[in-house]
């Protein structure tokens, strides 16, 4: 007879049970980093190297010069470092991977995931062509994959304290959004070599500061309209500083037009101190982001305040609860990083793009 009453049974199982569901929430997400060649990979390595939300298993990059002063800086290991994207998937067999190669390759990239079943998150925008937007689309379903693109503003606060009140209907119908996203220029705020040998190479970028700041406005565009495509895109591009930036764009501004709103969209290498955040004009009120944390509201019977915006709920707080919950948790995506509306913001740049070049508004077709 066992010397455990049905009680202690009772408690034993429940702790058991308890434990293994602990276990399996914190279970981190096997993760490959694909390419060295954006910047924006030292800034997440330096904070997240040792996250507990998941286990970076490989790094691919075909640049050897770039691989081994990545093992000497955060300690990879020989096993972990791969000159080729497929041999790191069947030798270091990663469930996901972060992107960090030039915009251009983010097609391959997900092609070869696809095939293997990966799950992708990249480093905005998504695409340089709308061409390369819809072979993304097709892969990821094809694969039956999560293909997210990561921006820095989908993890403020301020963005998604104005949604709420768009969406909440306390500003009334949008009708006008005007959108600020920049800084002096990669060269000027001193981003790596080979960093800059791409944002400045039309083929490998898109453009200049046309799709490196422009896609953070079209891709929030699209989110606050749920959406919708715009009617019209018009764009002019210029070179301020073609000393510089002889081959793209170093400021761009973008107007789309919708049935009853419209939105300018800033995007610039010339600001004299970087920028991100949004106006949002409604029918009955308007929304001002400020910094990260903070929006100015003003409504019809109220005058301005300036109050903290609410702490976005976890896990859609941060890039890495975000990916770990949606691979391993099957968390619903948000938007703001969705395949869906980053196609739509691909199709607002590639026809951005053709805008400047043949100086006329683009009407975008009723469909794809």
């Amino acid at each position: 007879m066992s010397r455990f009453t049905p009680v202690i049974l009772s408690a034993l199982l429940l702790a058991t049970l308890s434990f293994g569901q602990a276990s399996q929430a914190q279970r981190p997400l096997r993760v490959g980093i694909v390419g060295l060649v954006h910047g924006h990979v030292h800034g997440f390595l330096g904070q997240s190297l040792h996250s507990p939300e998941i286990e970076i298993v490989g790094v691919a990059e075909p640049d050897a010069r770039l691989l081994s002063a990545a093992a000497a800086r955060y300690g990879f290991g020989p096993n972990q470092l791969f000159a080729d994207l497929e041999d790191m998937i069947a030798k270091a067999h990663p469930q996901a991977v972060l992107v960090y190669t030039n915009t251009f390759d983010h097609r391959k990239v997900v092609e070869i995931c696809a095939r293997h079943g990966v799950h992708v998150m990249m480093e905005k925008p998504l695409a340089v062509s709308l061409e390369d937007a819809l072979a993304i689309e097709k892969a990821a379903h094809a694969g039956k994959i999560h293909a997210l693109v990561n921006y820095e503003t989908s993890w403020y606060a301020s963005n998604h304290a104005a949604y709420d009140l768009v969406h909440g209907g306390a500003l009334g119908e949008v009708r006008k959004v005007v959108i600020h996203d920049g800084h002096n220029g990669p060269k000027e705020i001193g981003v790596e070599p080979e960093f800059l040998g791409w944002l400045t190479d039309p083929k490998l970028n898109g453009g200049g500061a046309l799709f490196d700041f422009g896609c953070y406005g079209a891709d929030l565009m699209t989110w606050l309209m749920d959406g919708q495509r715009p009617l019209t895109v018009t764009a002019i591009t210029q070179q301020i500083k073609p000393e510089i930036y002889s081959r793209v764009d170093d400021e761009a501004t973008i107007v789309l037009t919708y049935p009853k709103a419209q939105a300018i969209v800033q995007a610039s290498w010339n600001w004299p101190f970087g920028r991100k955040d949004m106006e949002v004009y409604g029918k009955t009120g308007y929304a001002i982001t400020v910094q990260n944390s903070e929006i100015r509201v003003r409504r019809a019977d109220r005058s301005e305040e300036q109050v903290a915006a609410k702490a976005i709920p976890a896990p859609y707080d941060t890039e890495l609860s975000y990916f770990r919950a949606v691979v391993l948790d099957g968390a619903k995506e948000d938007a703001l990083s969705s395949l869906e509306t980053n196609v739509i913001a691909t199709e607002i740049l590639d026809a951005a793009r053709r805008s400047a070049a043949e100086r006329k508004t683009v009407q975008l077709p009723e469909s794809r």
